[in-house]
């Protein structure tokens, strides 16, 4: 309950932390998008006062030229020189609009600018009038110097003192947007170094947790790694433990059922052999018997015949085999049980697969007695299997120093109940059969001190597994 605890606050002061962590973050970046925006927009501002003033000062230079344009043209009268003058008009204009658009947000610069615009048409009309005059030579030189110097200097004068006010202001409103476009970037840097810290500072309590939960992750999983291969371990052991009590089960069943047979042959036996004596008898003390009297002393012989025949395959199956032991080759042995069964397995035209391990050790066995066993196994297989499609694996191998053997087959495969009733006396699931050809089998495995194990899944096939010792060397 403690661990669970110190569990649940650390997870709460690990929430705590990155929550504050993201929050912190998130403000800094609000405000870092913020200051950048401001700052975005400052800029625009102070670079729209410097194209303003610029536009003001182009202004006053353009009226400058036209101005010594003429003054060029009134002195030598060459028309060459009022080129100047009729180009600095159509800039006039251009800028004029400029200077509108860029003074549209602010009253008293358009009131000065129409201002400048006014004295600025009124000084081109002068200096049209002038050039009228020289062209149609109605003055004289001193005259037109005197009035261009008088009127001209009077006009040019108030268009520098009203564009000189705009130029003012104007300056004022850059001199103050660089202000506060300097305080953004002092503004903006302070986020940027104060969200560096807290980024370096949230790093480090990122990297001590993780380093912390790191730690204990892999605690935590070496634990469960070593859960996982305590209970591997122990699942395996069960699993040899419960093939082990399989074995013993049918150990002592296959004891149990002897004791059983030979029991039922003896309480059987007696009573047969006296209905046979007594049969015996009455048909001789009869003398000749009649057609329906010869039957039925038949159908009592013929029975009794069957019944003992019956008790015989039936002890046959459940007693302990008098052996001849001697070292064979288990590969060997297979191949032969194949042949044997050779004819049904070409009639059903069954595929063979074998996967025989080389070099293994002989087996101590009754050659006879085993090859019967493996080959009681190999038609049941046969049976099972779809013909055209029957596919038969043969496998031998080396495991835990016993020879195994495996058989497989692709056939219709068993259920449980089935597997557990499999090498029971009698117990069939075929149409002709009479349950006895695995119980011999079995039989015959567990004589020879072998192990045999079944595994099916119905619609996919059976392996029959059996396991003998090796003979020892003498």
């Amino acid at each position: 309950m403690i661990n669970i605890l110190k569990q649940l606050r650390l997870d709460y002061r690990i929430k705590v932390g990155y929550g504050a962590a993201f929050l912190l973050l998130l403000v800094s970046y609000l405000l870092t998008w913020y200051a950048n925006q401001e700052l975005i927009t400052q800029s625009k501002l102070v670079t729209h006062s410097n194209t303003t003033i610029t536009h003001m000062e182009d202004l006053a230079s353009y009226v400058k030229d036209a101005e010594t344009s003429v003054r060029g043209y009134i002195i030598m009268k060459d028309e060459n020189y009022l080129t100047p003058f009729y180009d600095s008009r159509k800039m006039v204009n251009n800028t004029f609009y400029l200077l509108e658009n860029d003074t549209k947000d602010n009253t008293s610069q358009q009131i000065l600018l129409y201002t400048a615009k006014s004295l600025i048409d009124r000084k081109y009309d002068r200096l049209s009038e002038g050039i009228g005059l020289v062209k149609e030579d109605k003055i004289k030189l001193s005259d037109s110097i005197w009035k261009t110097h008088t009127e001209g200097k009077i006009l040019m004068d108030s268009i520098r003192g009203v564009i000189g006010k705009m130029k003012t202001k104007e300056q004022e409103l850059f001199t103050a947007r660089n202000n506060e476009l300097h305080t953004g970037y002092v503004s903006m840097n302070i986020i940027i170094v104060t969200s560096l810290i807290l980024a370096f500072l949230f790093a480090i309590f990122g990297f001590i947790t993780y380093i912390r939960e790191n730690r204990a992750r892999k605690t935590a999983d070496k634990k469960v790694t070593e859960y996982q291969d305590q209970l591997k371990s122990r699942i395996e052991e069960l699993g040899i433990a419960n093939k082990e009590l399989i074995q013993m089960r049918h150990t002592e069943k296959f004891a149990a059922t002897g004791r059983i047979a030979r029991t039922i042959a003896h309480e059987v036996r007696n009573p047969l052999t006296n209905i046979d004596l007594a049969a015996s008898q009455l048909k001789t003390d009869i003398g000749n018997p009649d057609e329906n009297s010869t039957m039925l002393f038949d159908m009592i012989s013929r029975n009794s015949k069957r019944i003992n025949q019956l008790i015989t395959e039936l002890l046959n199956t459940t007693r302990f085999l008098d052996l001849s032991f001697e070292n064979f080759s288990i590969n060997v042995i297979l191949d032969e049980a194949l042949e044997l069964a050779k004819d049904r397995i070409e009639l059903n035209h069954i595929r063979i697969e074998k996967n025989y391990a080389d070099h293994l050790c002989d087996i101590a066995v009754d050659q006879n007695k085993i090859r019967i066993a493996f080959l009681n196994i190999i038609v049941n297989a046969i049976e099972a299997m779809e013909p055209d499609k029957g596919i038969l694996q043969l496998i031998t191998r080396d495991e835990d120093n016993k020879c195994v053997v495996e058989i497989h087959d692709n056939g219709i495969g068993m259920d449980a109940v089935t597997i557990s009733k499999l090498f029971e006396p009698y117990f069939t699931t075929k149409t002709k059969g009479n349950g006895l050809g695995l119980a011999n089998t079995q039989n015959i495995i567990l004589n020879h001190k072998g192990i045999i194990h079944v595994e099916s899944t119905p619609g996919i096939g059976s392996i029959f597994i059996i396991k003998f010792d090796f003979a020892t060397a003498e």
